[in-house]
């Protein structure tokens, strides 16, 4: 397999522009496509992207684009746009991309309307594509600012994931190879679920133990349908999985949990939208989460409440004793 020499990134948000420059200190050369004329400007003339990194100046020259024509040509795509806008996004690249172009699906969600993994979107609108997923523990300002961090990337056939892996890896960025494209999407679309619930709990000031109990509870949701789904458990218990969940599910640098926070502390969900809080993916996976549970016989309790209280159907305290009031049972397979 020829090496990957050169990346196009499809989004200008705070997790493009740390891809894009993690992919440049792994001596890639990076294109960076992104729809806003006046970010695509910063970018060339300065070196930055304020609204999304303020205080980052950029350790290696990105080059920008608003012309996705331009990122169609690279070795590689690494798509990392909201996963609601994915559709939209690849399909201007229908008739531009060459057979067997891998692209790697950098957001983590579930479709709405189709309740596809993006994958499936992906190879739906790109049949030509070779389909990847990278995923894990993670935060935009860490990878931006060059800080230790370790990632799953996923393709079909394991050749693939390896050669995305050295493509993309560098001293401060190391990527695990993987085939399991389920089970990397599995993990990172419910953690974001769940994270609005914990964070929903230390809103609320109901303590650690309490966190620590939902998270090991979603961590269980998060299983049962990852298995049911054809995921492998040693995916759903590593950086994809377990990983990115412990983080997300403790910090109010995860948008999710920061959502979850404000929700705790007694904002609804529909004024956090409405005030135009920053995009946290849950809000929009945590009823497709739900419905896909109940396709495939699976219960989820803890995304059920969080899709609950997003639609007004509960408030945070009828959430919660709803939770702690589910009947009791063995852990094991509970």
């Amino acid at each position: 397999m020829a090496g990957i020499e050169t990346i196009a990134v499809l989004g200008g948000g705070a997790w493009g522009t740390a891809l894009a420059l993690s992919a440049a200190r792994a001596g890639r050369s990076v294109l960076l496509w992104a729809r806003d004329p006046a970010l695509v400007s910063e970018i060339r003339a300065r070196q930055t992207n304020s609204a999304y990194l303020p205080g980052v100046t950029f350790d290696e020259p990105l080059q920008a684009t608003g012309d996705i024509t331009e990122a169609a040509k690279a070795d590689a795509i690494l798509l990392v746009t909201p996963a609601q806008t994915t559709r939209a996004v690849l399909t201007p690249l229908a008739g531009l991309l060459r057979p067997g172009t891998p692209v790697v699906l950098c957001s983590k969600g579930i479709e709405k309307g189709t309740g596809n993994l993006l994958t499936d979107t992906l190879v739906e609108v790109l049949p030509q594509a070779h389909p990847a997923v990278l995923s894990g523990p993670s935060f935009a300002a860490d990878v931006a600012r060059g800080l230790p961090t370790a990632v799953t990337v996923a393709a079909r056939d394991g050749a693939m994931a390896d050669a995305l892996a050295l493509a993309l890896a560098s001293a401060s960025f190391r990527p695990y190879a993987s085939s399991d494209l389920i089970g990397t999407q599995v993990g990172g679309a419910l953690k974001n679920v769940l994270a609005i619930a914990c964070g929903a709990v230390a809103g609320r000031k109901l303590g650690a133990s309490a966190q620590a109990a939902l998270t090991a509870r979603g961590f269980a949701e998060l299983t049962r349908l990852g298995l049911a789904l054809g995921a492998r458990p040693e995916t759903l218990t590593g950086l994809s999985g377990l990983g990115d969940l412990v983080l997300s599910c403790s910090s109010t640098q995860s948008r999710n949990f920061s959502f979850g926070y404000k929700l705790g502390e007694g904002r609804t969900a529909e004024d956090l939208l409405n005030a135009g809080e920053k995009l946290a993916e849950g809000v929009f996976s945590a009823e497709i989460a739900v419905e896909l549970g109940e396709r495939h016989g699976v219960d989820l309790p803890v995304c059920k409440v969080v899709a609950d209280v997003i639609a007004a159907r509960l408030t945070i305290d009828e959430a919660l004793n709803r939770l702690m009031s589910r009947p009791l049972r063995r852990e094991a397979g509970a």
